[in-house]
């Protein structure tokens, strides 16, 4: 088809379908003029602009009935034709918009009226249109005072389309051509940039229509979750761009206190506001109604995109409505921070981008009317938190606490006007005590048991780049989602990075001894205020924040470790076992903290130590979580120092050693990744090197302890986790305290006997494993044949005959001879006599052995391990088990040395 593109050629084609339009309003004949407007240039067609827009015009104002389909295709035709053309006549442009208007007008009613739904979308399309089209200057000049009746028609129209009309379409619709309208669509180029004087006559023009925009719109954004979040997220857009327009601190700051008189009839002027500050202050405090409804609804909106855009309505009157809506500032902030931790990861990392901006800017801190709504919100959490975490679900926890975390991360350093409140203080500190109860009546805790002696080399080896990433699985008795352990963790960091971390530490300690029911809370609270402290892993959004000194940090840690490591929180009972419960109950001076199990819950009591009361299961698993925390608190104080650390370790290694040797599994696995923890911090390359780095300090502690057994009675743990765990360099340091080991053994072999044992044990293990016996290096088939048999080693030769050399009576009789001969040995039946005459033999002469044989000297290790042997012969008769088995050294431990052949013969039966 032939386009034309000059106007005369284009007027030629155009008028007998606009003629015949003029003559006979027909759905026809629209739709053949608006084919042959398709033949025509978008240039021509601006030529030719009112004369096609005549007969259609002339069609809308014909009076009487129309059918809806003619009035449907004369919009879209008009659509079409303000698409390709501008419009550039302020008459033109207010009589269209006003002819567009009408066709949805009910006189019998001020709802729109009663069309099918195509024809309003119609019209809705053809107001966005023309809006669009005008040109220039044209579109500032449309909103005057004398505009006004005819916009609030329009404005209430597409309120009403929007609030009442079923189509999801329509309701879109309409609420973008509201936004064009009141020109915040989202165009480039519509309208051009605005100065302030125009900025300033839109805003009283615009004003006039916020209440009820607002109040309509809050319907919107407050109905049923089924209308979609699309309407919802449009509500929202326009709601902020609309409030932040007429709200916008800027403007307002240029608003005279006298009105202007317009030079607009009476009845229009009244419909005129002028934004003084009264005007200002009522409007503020009905918009902060509706802004806090608004907020706490969509922030529990199910679908991710609400929430984000809730959070640009927050960004939004905050930057630009400070003052003007302050009071509404507590509902933004609580919506803002109450999204910081949202399941969705677009939500999470807007809020964070948010939070960093306002803080950047110094929105809330910089603003004293800000933090003192802040600080007042926070105050009320504070006062209704232990309630809340009383009574709410998980998630309502997870919500409650998102929000205090938010509060902190926007506050700052100003937290402390809270913190040193004492009632919000104690009040805070009480919510956070209770939500981190233990759940401690499971029997599993204490009944998993270390039975093998794992090397320390047998942790994990990756170097963790936080304490946290092995942090024991724990039950709470309070909540069961992870996430809400996590943010109490963080708050607690935030608590000890922007708080007075003095004033912590002593309000927590002062928990700590207060009762035994918050002894394990208030040392999770410690160690995590010391993490955050140290700042290493705390998103810091106040840049010229100064954090705790390292001088004041080691102070506080070196306190803490002090506290942790003291005798009656150090050692308290976690095991029935006869000797380990004298062991701890000997220690214990000041009184054994136990508790007694209800019949649904646990409670703590206090007893003197001289009573002796039998421990229950929820006493031995609160002192085992107690013990696990604090040494889980020991790697947080490594971490935060990280070198500096090093200065602590004469005092925090021992402690560790001995709880690694522990035979509860749960506090084995806690001194372990303490011990990593130490590593990465001090820079050791693993738990080996560690202890070898340091063994003289450690082996000086033990031979120290051993002299005063009854007061140090774990001190074998620690030399047993020491052989466990280092090297041959580690003999001759050791050789001494060897044997003031043997010398407590003959002094407490009726009371201790069982852990001194397992030292001796450990070492003999340790020899061989240093030592190697040079006839186990042989091939593995010359090993593997006399392994039946490896402790006979005088057996005859003649039963070691294979398949080719079957074994003759005489063999028999051979081997039943020197059984016989070696069991009258063991049994003591053999006289002097016999002895002399067996050893009488002629020796063996070495062909080139050139001088007289002479004895060397043994080695360190034989001599230990004689000693050692010889010492055990006694406790074969022990009426422990546990006791005669250790006594007695496994053949792969004992192994048969050519000089240990005497004192292994002496420990058989």
């Amino acid at each position: 088809m032939a386009v034309f593109d000059s106007p005369e050629e284009a007027f030629g084609a155009l008028r007998p379908v606009c003629v015949r339009l003029t003559k006979r309003q027909t759905v026809e004949n629209v739709e053949a003029l608006q084919a042959q407007l398709r033949t025509v240039s978008d240039s021509a067609l601006q030529e030719l602009q009112q004369y096609v827009l005549f007969p259609l015009r002339f069609t809308l104002k014909t009076p009487g009935p129309k059918r809806e389909r003619l009035i449907q295709s004369v919009v879209e035709c008009l659509t079409f034709v303000l698409a390709s053309t501008c419009v550039r006549e302020q008459e033109l442009l207010q009589e269209l918009f006003s002819e567009l208007s009408g066709c949805l007008y009910s006189p019998s009613s001020q709802k729109p009226a009663a069309v099918s739904e195509e024809l309003k979308l119609a019209v809705i399309q053809g107001l966005s249109t023309l809006m669009h089209s005008a040109y220039g200057d044209v579109i500032l000049t449309f909103y005057e005072p004398s505009i006004l009746p005819r916009l609030g028609f329009a404005v209430s129209l597409l309120l009403g389309l929007a609030e009442q009309e079923k189509s999801k379409q329509i309701k879109i619709a309409a609420l973008k051509c509201l936004q064009v309208l009141l020109l915040q669509c989202d165009c480039d180029d519509h309208p051009r940039p605005l100065d302030e004087p125009e900025q300033e006559q839109l805003g009283d023009l615009f004003a006039s229509f916020l209440p009820g925009i607002s109040t309509a719109l809050s319907r919107i954004i407050t109905g049923d979750f089924k209308q979609g979040h699309s309407i919802v997220v449009s509500s929202l857009k326009t709601f902020y761009k609309t409030v932040g327009f007429v709200m916008a601190d800027e403007q307002l700051g240029r608003v005279s206190k006298v009105q202007a008189k317009p030079a607009v009839e009476h009845r229009v002027a009244e419909l005129m506001v002028h934004r003084e500050a009264n005007w200002v202050k009522n409007t503020g405090d009905k918009l902060t109604v509706l802004i806090k409804k608004v907020t706490e609804w969509v922030s529990g909106h199910p679908h991710w995109k609400v929430r984000l855009e809730l959070i640009e309505l927050i960004e939004a009157l905050l930057l630009k409505c400070s003052r003007s809506l302050v009071k509404s500032a507590g509902s933004l902030l609580k919506a803002l921070v109450g999204l910081l931790n949202d399941e969705s990861p677009e939500v999470q990392a807007q809020c964070n981008k948010v939070l960093r901006l306002l803080a950047d800017q110094k929105v809330v801190v910089g603003s004293r009317a800000f933090a003192d709504v802040l600080s007042e919100n926070l105050h009320s959490l504070a006062t209704s938190l232990p309630r809340l975490m009383n009574s709410q679900d998980d998630q309502g926890k997870f919500s409650t606490l998102s929000l205090l975390l938010g509060y902190l991360k926007l506050l700052g350093p100003k937290v402390n006007f809270v913190l040193n409140s004492a009632a919000h203080l104690q009040r805070l500190s009480k919510a956070l005590i209770q939500v981190l109860e233990l759940e401690v009546a499971d029997v599993k805790i204490v009944e998993e048991r270390r039975w093998n002696s794992d090397h320390l080399s047998a942790s994990p080896a990756s170097p963790a780049a936080r304490p946290s990433s092995h942090i024991q699985r724990r039950y709470f008795r309070f909540f069961t989602d992870d996430r809400i352990f996590l943010l109490l963790r963080q708050v607690c960091q935030l608590l000890g990075f922007y708080g007075n971390l003095y004033l912590l530490v002593d309000h927590f300690l002062d928990l700590y001894h207060e009762s035994a029911v918050y002894r394990k809370q208030a040392a999770m609270i410690l160690n995590e205020l010391v993490a955050g402290a140290a700042g290493l892993e705390v998103e810091n959004l106040h840049e010229n924040h100064i954090k705790t000194s390292p001088e004041e940090l080691r102070e506080i840690v070196t306190s803490l470790l002090e506290e942790y490591t003291s005798q009656e929180n150090w050692y308290l009972v976690t095991c029935i076992e006869a000797e380990e419960m004298e062991e701890e109950l000997t220690v214990k001076q000041s009184g054994l903290q136990a508790i007694t199990s209800g019949a649904h819950t646990c409670q703590v009591t206090s007893f003197p130590a001289f009573s002796k009361p039998s421990p229950t299961i929820c006493s031995m698993n609160s002192n085992i979580w107690q013990i696990c925390i604090q040494l889980e608190g020991i790697g947080h104080f490594a971490y935060a120092l990280g070198t500096d650390f090093r200065l602590l370790l004469m005092s925090a290694l021992y402690p560790v050693l001995e709880k690694a040797g522990d035979q509860t599994l749960l506090i084995s696995q806690a001194a372990t990744s303490a011990m990593m923890d130490i590593c990465h911090a001090c820079g050791y390359d693993s738990p080996q090197h560690l202890i070898n780095q340091n063994s003289d300090y450690l082996v000086n502690g033990i031979s120290l302890n051993l002299r005063h057994l009854s007061l140090h009675p774990h001190t074998p743990k620690v030399l047993e986790v020491m052989l466990q765990n280092s090297g041959a360099s580690l003999l001759p340091l050791v050789a001494d305290v060897v044997q003031d080991v043997l010398a407590a053994l003959d002094q407490f072999y009726d009371k201790r006997a069982a852990s001194f044992v397992s030292v001796l044990h450990a070492l003999l293990a340790a020899l061989v494993q240093w030592f190697p016996d040079p006839s186990d290096l042989r091939p593995p088939q010359e090993h593997s044949i006399g392994e039946e048999g490896r402790h006979l080693s005088e057996r005859p030769a003649t039963l070691q005959k294979g398949p080719e050399n079957p074994t003759t009576a005489e063999d028999i009789e051979q081997f039943l001879l020197s059984y016989l001969k070696e069991k009258d040995v063991a049994d003591g039946n053999v006289s002097d006599f016999d002895e002399e005459e067996e050893q009488s033999g002629p020796p063996k002469v070495d062909e080139n052995d050139t001088g007289p044989h002479v004895k060397p000297p043994l080695p360190l290790q034989i001599q230990i391990a004689t000693d050692v042997m010889g010492r055990c012969i006694h406790l074969l008769s022990d009426k422990s088990l546990k006791i005669r088995l250790k006594g007695f050294p496994p053949p792969d431990e004992g192994g048969p040395r050519l000089h240990l052949v005497p004192a292994a013969r002496a420990l058989l039966p």
